[in-house]
């Protein structure tokens, strides 16, 4: 099955870039034409592009490490926070509050304060407060879950970053290439593929065409976790066969002991009738036998 198709990227409009004057010259290589003013993207790229980026999130998955998502614009909000609690991901589609990555250490701080809070509220804390504290509280957990809310039970750093629009995330970009995290992201007519592990050339301001690209990655995710999954079922079964020859050499070994015992107690049984009194004249009437003396 295609990973994805000629007809959806046209439906979508991927091949529509930003205006000529509005361009990075680093993009040439991935830009098909100019059509009124506007680059369109070279799709047959785009496509090459998409397969080898969905081939990176699919091994990283399968070795059990995350993928993050990020698409903080208004266009890629939506679709990011869906798409990547469908495939049971992390992301954040409000605010890259700087060091997520590079200080990940006190992000953990932020999200152990969001996750008190919201135990608060649920085990009758907030019940022996003021209206005064409970507002103030209240108003914290909010933002911290407007802008943590989607790492919330990320405990540590993600295997690979999938962006939408590396321009408006450029300090997330910058801090990925620091930790050294794969980045794979959609790169429009005016960013720079440059330091992107798996640019995907596209159009990163249509909400079909970010939908269009989430949807893919986070499909590469879900084929990862079925195989994953299929892998632990054979595992499973190989572990039940095995337990099965186990079982029926163990039983095979009790049926062959249980002869041997009942073999070895008849040889003794016949040893014993063979085996003649050593002490034949020996007087059964000891007394008598002390008289006579």
């Amino acid at each position: 099955m295609a990973v994805v198709t000629m007809k959806s990227l046209l439906e979508s409009g991927v091949h529509f870039g930003h205006q000529v004057k509005r361009w990075d010259p680093r993009m040439k290589r991935f830009i098909f034409a100019e059509r009124n003013g506007i680059h369109i993207i070279d799709l047959q790229k785009t496509i090459q592009a998409i397969k080898d980026a969905y081939e990176a999130v699919r091994k990283v998955t399968s070795a059990g490490k995350t993928v993050l998502f990020i698409g903080t614009k208004k266009q890629a909000q939506q679709a990011v926070q869906k798409e990547a609690e469908r495939c049971g991901m992390y992301y954040v589609n409000n605010r890259w509050l700087g060091g997520m990555l590079t200080n990940f250490v006190t992000i953990k701080k932020s999200l152990l304060r969001l996750k008190k809070l919201e135990k608060m509220e649920v085990d009758g804390t907030f019940e022996n407060l003021t209206k005064k504290e409970i507002a103030a509280l209240s108003k914290e957990r909010s933002k911290l879950q407007k802008n943590l809310g989607g790492i919330k039970e990320m405990k540590e750093l993600p295997g690979i970053l999938f962006i939408i629009d590396t321009r408006t995330e450029a300090i997330a970009v910058a801090e990925a290439r620091r930790m050294g995290i794969p980045i794979v992201a959609v790169v429009d007519t005016n960013c720079n593929p440059d330091g992107i592990d798996y640019p995907i050339p596209g159009n990163d301001d249509a909400i079909r065409a970010i939908t269009l690209f989430t949807q893919i990655i986070a499909n590469a995710v879900v084929e990862a976790d079925n195989e994953v999954g299929l892998r632990i079922i054979e595992n499973l079964e190989h572990d039940d066969d095995d337990m099965e020859e186990l079982m029926t050499d163990a039983s095979m070994k009790e049926e062959d002991q249980e002869i041997d015992i009942a073999s070895y107690n008849v040889e003794q049984v016949e040893v014993k009738d063979d085996v003649e009194p050593e002490d034949e004249d020996l007087p059964v009437d000891l007394d008598k036998a002390y008289d006579e003396e």
